[in-house]
């Protein structure tokens, strides 16, 4: 297949995509590529970005390192249209679990690592007539689940940023959104799985939760960011996008003799 077809609603822009080493940001990089995009990946480590991708090594919590990537990307690739920001780590753990590092950590990646690139690559965004950025939050910012309680908050922090960035940027032609994911089939959660006691189990419980009886696919996140991202979606600002099987939304019951 070729990684940058001359058509695609993605033709002719340039997308920075954090985290884009595996998972859901490889995912992305994947998705933006088919549709057209040139694409730079910003990672810790850049083994595994798709072929046909720019990379840039940086931490999302060191702000000279990221200064220097977009800058890199931005110069590399004539600019910026898109950021994605998906960059960030998990956490497990009620609100009594951890100390303060550990909340501060997890924080300063998935919170002010928005921040740090969002900032970096605003002069960029600011050019070009299609600026988008999309950022990640998840099912878990607005559904309460057990032992996720750092996790929640930082994505609740991510959300109501999102909403805060849409408002300050729209006069500007930046558009803003985020993607709420349910549960993932991630090298992340497949981590968390292999860790419990009865792996096959956890797996059933993670998939019966979701409405749709599965878990989400790293490809449907990508197809929701490419649409925020695109052209196409240029009266869509400040919105959350829920790609969660229903989770949040639905209360379903078994049907009658199931």
């Amino acid at each position: 297949m070729n990684p940058n077809p001359p058509h695609g609603e993605l033709a002719g822009l340039r997308a920075v995509v954090t985290g884009g080493a595996s998972g859901i940001g490889a995912a992305v990089v994947r998705a933006m590529l088919d549709r057209g995009a040139a694409v730079t990946a910003i990672d810790r480590v850049v083994d595994g970005v798709p072929d046909g991708a720019r990379t840039e090594r940086a931490d999302v919590s060191d702000d000279a390192g990221v200064r220097a990537a977009v800058t890199g990307a931005a110069e590399a690739m004539g600019g910026i249209d898109v950021l994605v920001n998906n960059a960030g780590i998990g956490a497990q753990g009620t609100v009594g679990d951890g100390d303060d590092a550990a909340w501060m950590r997890v924080l300063d990646v998935n919170v002010l690592g928005v921040v740090r690139v969002t900032r970096a690559a605003l002069p960029y965004l600011r050019r070009s007539g299609h600026a988008s950025v999309v950022n990640m939050s998840s099912i878990a910012a607005t559904t309460g689940l057990p032992a996720r309680a750092l996790y929640s908050a930082s994505k609740g922090a991510v959300q109501a940023l999102t909403l805060a960035m849409a408002a300050d940027h729209v006069g500007e032609g930046i558009r803003v959104n985020c993607v709420s994911p349910g549960t993932v089939d991630t090298p992340w959660v497949g981590r968390l799985l292999d860790a419990a006691d009865d792996p096959a189990a956890e797996r059933a419980a993670l998939e019966a939760r979701q409405p749709t009886g599965r878990l989400v696919t790293a490809e449907e996140v990508a197809h929701a960011v490419c649409y925020l991202a695109s052209p196409l979606a240029s009266s869509t600002t400040g919105t959350v996008l829920a790609v969660d099987g229903g989770m949040h939304g639905l209360r379903t019951r078994p049907a009658p003799g199931a």
